[in-house]
């Protein structure tokens, strides 16, 4: 699955992209958007938002950023085994995503493109628990360690 996952980020190679990481850090497995941004500073062009639990207050930013893609990291339940990555498009997930945030994915991206003419990709990790209080669990984790070499590979620093 990571090989497809490779392919699919690797066609955005050189392009101007946002990378919004959602969840919850307290929550284990829910941190593993804002764990990957974090991971990120200093080692890729793309432009890094740490959204947490209020992806709502970066609409306003990511619009004024105007970029061609923009790829949300989230941990999203989509019955696989714990820290497999999958690549959605918005349109999937109507019902698929079970999510732990008050504005719910997809309102958030209709929000952008109703404003931006932008391509979005949810960046899903299938998390193993979300209880508060538990760290990130060691398969996410991984997932989240092959994400971040992945993407800092993808859109490396400028020199």
């Amino acid at each position: 699955m990571r090989d497809t996952t490779y392919e699919q980020l690797n066609k955005l190679r050189g392009s101007a992209t946002v990378i919004v990481g959602i969840g919850n850090t307290l929550k284990g497995d829910d941190g593993v958007g804002p764990l990957v941004c974090q991971q990120l500073e200093e080692k890729t062009c793309a432009d890094l938002i740490d959204a947490a639990t209020v992806p709502e207050n970066y609409i306003q930013p990511i619009i004024k950023k105007a970029p061609q893609n923009l790829l949300v990291i989230d941990a999203i339940d989509f019955g696989d085994s714990t820290g497999s990555i999958k690549i959605f498009r918005p349109e999937e997930l109507n019902s698929i995503v079970i999510s732990t945030h008050t504005l719910s994915p997809r309102l958030f991206i209709d929000m952008i493109t109703e404003v931006i003419k932008v391509n979005v990709y949810f960046v899903g990790i299938q998390p193993g628990q979300t209880q508060l209080g538990h760290p990130v669990c060691p398969q996410v984790s991984e997932a989240s360690q092959w994400l971040v070499r992945t993407l800092a590979e993808i859109f490396p620093l400028k020199d």
